[in-house]
């Protein structure tokens, strides 16, 4: 295994947060492509083909990885932040949505994590990002990610961002806890994750949580988010007004704002 670089960092913000990483000279950081923030005089920035991780030895390997990564749906590219200067210096990397960031470091779970695909944020230079399978079925088309989840291996920081509130518990050998499909953010290995159907029509039509829970089943860790994007999405379009009509038309307030634009 490589060796992982030992970054410090600080958490900013309440509702949008970025992290800062504070980079020793020839330390490393390796983010998704698009995620940075700012980098401060003296850090390098490299796109490299596949996970971004020491591991890869040669072009197979780098192909691999980026094959990887094509599957859960990311970028075939990920971003390396050196830091080349003679002190330390600072890179930062912004959450992509409302939320929190949650550092979690790796060697403190066992070495590896899965994790939901759109929730990885930047991590140590030395941390592998790939890809997970799921092994029931019922996961797979109805566990709200798919047969593939992202898996982060390695003994560094990784740093993992989560929709709305976050919440982490630590489930006791054979609790059970029920989810909506879509909150689950991350969770460790030893957690037995499977798809549960509702049971009743009813509730299933008209009760607005789906036809499907998550059922986690401990022993292990798990990290759980209030507000999905794909939660925000759909509300969102729902919220949104036809293309070319207004909210207010055939009120006061859409006759005064049809005057105001020029519409009248």
């Amino acid at each position: 295994m490589p060796a992982m670089h030992e970054v410090d960092y600080k958490i900013f913000g309440d509702d949008m947060q970025f992290v800062e990483v504070e980079l020793d000279p020839g330390e490393a950081a390796v983010a998704e492509a698009g995620g940075m923030f700012y980098m401060e005089d003296g850090i390098s920035m490299e796109t490299v083909f596949g996970d971004g991780s020491a591991a890869q030895r040669s072009f197979v390997d780098a192909l691999i990885g980026a094959g990887k990564r094509l599957l859960v749906g990311e970028s075939l590219f990920m971003t390396i932040f050196m830091n080349t200067a003679h002190a330390k210096k600072r890179v930062s990397f912004a959450a992509p949505y409302p939320g929190k960031i949650v550092p979690i470091r790796l060697a403190d779970v066992g070495g590896e994590l899965i994790a939901q695909k759109d929730s990885f944020l930047a991590a140590a230079k030395g941390v592998s990002i790939g890809i997970a399978f799921q092994k029931r079925i019922g996961v797979g088309f109805f566990g709200g990610e798919g047969f593939i989840m992202e898996r982060l291996d390695g003994d560094g920081w990784a740093f993992v961002h989560a929709g709305g509130m976050l919440i982490e518990r630590t489930l006791a050998p054979g609790e059970v806890l029920r989810v909506d499909t879509g909150c689950l953010v991350a969770l460790q290995p030893s957690i037995d994750y499977d798809i549960e159907y509702v049971g009743r029509i009813k509730s299933a039509l008209f009760g607005g949580e789906g036809l499907f829970f998550a059922t986690l089943r401990g022993p292990g860790r798990i990290w759980l988010q209030s507000l999905p994007l794909s939660r925000m999405a759909r509300r969102i379009v729902a919220a949104a007004p036809p293309l070319g009509h207004r909210r207010e038309e055939g009120s006061v307030l859409g006759t005064i704002g049809d005057i105001l634009s020029g519409d009248r």
